[in-house]
């Protein structure tokens, strides 16, 4: 699979603050990337430059094999965290207006917004003034404006803020259908179970820095205490006979079934299947699976340990 963006050692610095620095990395096309990192890490600051809104003081950013050019913007979409409509204008005019600076011709803008708000359900809203929506409704009509020309990028910053939890699904299939049309999408967010929900691969940025990369279900493994959970029946006691140098019970529940839920930690590196093989002949098993770490946990944990070097041990 070929990629869309290429950000080669890009660095940006405001006044003598460092926003970016040496940043690298990939986002293939046809995937769902998530930009992660905490408030001021740099983020909005490489989304901007993507979106030719600053430019870096060093480094390289290629699009779709080759420089990004001002022409390549109309390919982009970009939905800031910040929302900005003309809250005079009407929501069909304003909406008409932000497509044909997309490069739609006036019909076919009308004709792709018309189908997205009675997708939406908000074709009423056509001839009513920004200013008389609420801040949801106004978020609405700012995603369709957003993707309306169907760009080869979109770029989302906390798209779901805002939305309660009914939109938020609503916005979230959309992500995934348009996924599914070809279109790659970067997601930045602070909510991380929707990282796991929807991305693929994801970037982490912090202080400034790259600080982590790769695909999701790799980055939770890389970070996992290797625990384990068994759901079973039979004697409760049975299963403590596994406790030994390189195990221990760390949670015990009984279910409301009368079954008991335990979970293991293995001190060293050790199989499911192995864990498994020692319990099945003492109980009789209903579920086993491994404990793989939050996207919230990794997050918490990589931050941490770049804030704090001297306590870092997974650092690459």
């Amino acid at each position: 699979m070929s990629s869309i963006l290429n950000i080669e050692s890009v660095s940006k610095a405001f006044a003598s603050k460092a926003a970016l620095q040496d940043v690298s990395l990939e986002i293939e096309k046809g995937t769902v990337f998530g930009l992660l990192g905490p408030n001021g890490a740099g983020k909005t600051t490489l989304i901007r430059i993507i979106n030719r809104i600053t430019a870096p003081d060093s480094g390289s950013v290629f699009f779709d094999g080759r420089p990004l050019s001002g022409d390549d913007i109309r390919k982009i979409g970009y939905l800031p965290e910040e929302r900005g409509l003309y809250r005079k204008m009407k929501v069909g005019e304003q909406a008409v207006y932000l497509a044909m600076l997309k490069g739609m011709p006036r019909k076919d803008a009308r004709r792709a917004l018309a189908e997205w708000f009675e997708r939406f359900e908000i074709i009423s809203w056509w001839d009513k003034k920004i200013e008389e929506l609420s801040k949801g409704m106004a978020q609405k009509i700012q995603f369709v404006t957003t993707v309306v020309h169907k760009p080869q990028l979109l770029i989302l910053d906390e798209p779901f803020s805002g939305f309660d939890p009914i939109n938020t699904q609503l916005i979230k299939n959309e992500i995934l259908n348009l996924n599914k049309e070809g279109i790659t999408i970067v997601f930045s967010t602070h909510n991380m179970s929707s990282v796991e929900e929807i991305c693929q691969d994801i970037a982490l940025i912090n202080n400034s820095k790259l600080v982590l990369t790769g695909e999701v279900n790799e980055v939770r493994k890389k970070y996992k205490e290797n625990i384990f959970e068994l759901e079973y029946t039979g004697d409760a006691e049975a299963m403590d006979t596994l406790k030994n140098g390189n195990l221990s019970i760390v949670e015990r529940n009984v279910m409301s079934d009368g079954s008991q839920k335990i979970r293991i930690k293995a001190k060293e590196e050790t199989s499911l299947n192995q864990l498994l093989s020692a319990a099945i002949p003492k109980v009789e098993v209903h579920a086993a699976r491994e404990i793989l770490p939050s996207m919230n946990e990794v997050f918490i944990n990589v931050v941490s340990e770049h804030n704090n070097p001297s306590n870092n041990s997974n650092d690459e």
